[in-house]
């Protein structure tokens, strides 16, 4: 892959309640973890707010489209978890994502699952950082958590 594009979700409309660090934390977070990555990496990694900046339900379509339009010429590859991935045909306009993009489900540790691809990733979930576990992440996103006093961190 020639770039890899970060987006933080914006609201997730199959989510049952919504995200607890507001899109802005969550984008900073992001950009953070990515700032130690070395130059020959981290030049072709970018964080995208185009999900946060976006009002309502946000629907993966809709972001792929825009993607689409600053990129016309691409391939486009969409990677997503085993757990995302489980719930794919409840994805809104799901059928028409699969004709717009490649699809690469990564298997994640607490989400086996079959046809994927393992990338030996690490077992960090989102969860497990809210519950305060930050010693999962960066230091530099678990100073941001702290900080911030997201996820009652203390």
């Amino acid at each position: 892959m020639d770039q890899l594009i970060l987006i933080p979700a914006g609201s997730p409309w199959l989510r049952e309640s919504a995200p607890l660090a507001p899109g802005l934390n969550r984008l900073a977070m992001c950009e953070l973890a990515l700032s130690d990555l070395p130059d020959s990496i981290g030049s072709k990694v970018e964080v995208s707010d185009t999900e946060i900046n976006r009002s309502g339900p946000t629907y993966t379509i809709d972001t792929v489209v825009e993607i689409k339009k600053s990129h016309p010429d691409d391939s486009l590859v969409l990677i997503v978890g085993t757990d995302a991935y489980a719930q794919f045909d409840k994805w809104h306009r799901h059928e028409e994502l699969a004709k717009l993009v490649e699809i690469i489900v990564i298997d994640r540790p607490e989400f086996p699952g079959a046809s994927t691809v393992d990338i030996g990733a690490l077992n960090v979930s989102a969860t497990a950082v809210r519950s305060g576990h930050t010693e999962l992440v960066p230091d530099l996103v678990a100073t941001y958590i702290k900080e911030s006093g997201l996820y009652d961190s203390k």
